[in-house]
């Protein structure tokens, strides 16, 4: 199993750095060393990192891929129509939020999937009028279905419900620990940034996220942290304000 789970948490946390996040979580990443779909234990861990800093009293929306399932632009590839494959690749991210729900439902956290396309009675419909009043009541907000709208990502759809729902920082939680000159699984010499910019990270075309989420979080002042969010315990240490992953801001 690829998750460090003999990882000990060392630091005595009184309180969260942040009041409200928004939390973006690939889809690849559920399926574990799996060629596809979901690994229980990593859904299991993941939901018991999110019940601990829930605890913390941090009001948490989260947004995850789909690419564990499909991923519409790859279905464009293999000949499907681009807004059918993105379609098909907002409901994939429908099925992560249903299965991230229930293994936080299992660790006794609150949770509600609301979803961006209409399908009640699977999830309720996005609003930030809703959103808001189920995280002020101490629930975790899932919110599947990307924008609902073709050629949109779910980078940018994060971007975009972070900024909706006046998040503190959006935490992208992924399989590397930051952002780094270049990929360090091709490059040796590649070395990670503790933090830097927006304009830094355009100009030196960085591959964090796509350009348009990229925009909206610069446009709109949503400062973004890149972390490693499959060592059991990094995402207490990110939310208490350790200097763990690479911070993004506007200066």
């Amino acid at each position: 199993m690829y998750l460090r789970r003999n990882y000990r948490v060392t630091i005595a946390m009184a309180q969260s750095k942040y009041r409200r996040i928004l939390l973006k979580l690939s889809g690849e990443s559920l399926q574990g060393k799996q060629n596809y779909g979901h690994d229980v234990e990593v859904l299991r861990a993941y939901a018991e990192q999110i019940k601990r800093i829930s605890e913390l009293g941090v009001e948490i929306g989260i947004v995850i891929g789909g690419g564990n399932i499909f991923r519409g632009i790859q279905g464009a590839g293999r000949g499907f129509d681009r807004v059918k494959g993105d379609q098909m690749g907002m409901l994939a991210t429908i099925i992560n939020s249903l299965a991230l729900q229930s293994a936080l439902e299992s660790e006794g956290v609150k949770c509600k999937v609301l979803t961006s396309i209409r399908m009640e009675p699977i999830g309720e419909y996005y609003s930030k009028a809703k959103a808001l009043e189920l995280l002020a009541a101490g629930y975790v907000v899932i919110i599947g279905g990307g924008t609902s709208n073709p050629y949109f990502s779910t980078d940018t759809a994060s971007a975009l419900r972070g900024i909706e729902i006046e998040a503190d920082v959006m935490f992208k939680g992924t399989r590397v620990d930051g952002i780094y000159t270049a990929d360090p699984e091709k490059d040796p010499t590649a070395t990670k940034f503790d933090k830097i910019t927006f304009d830094e990270v355009l100009a030196r075309r960085l591959k964090v996220m796509d350009q348009t989420a990229f925009t909206l979080c610069r446009e709109n002042g949503l400062s973004l942290i890149v972390f490693d969010m499959d060592t059991v315990g990094n995402l207490e240490r990110v939310v208490a304000g350790e200097n763990i992953g690479t911070v993004v801001t506007l200066e």
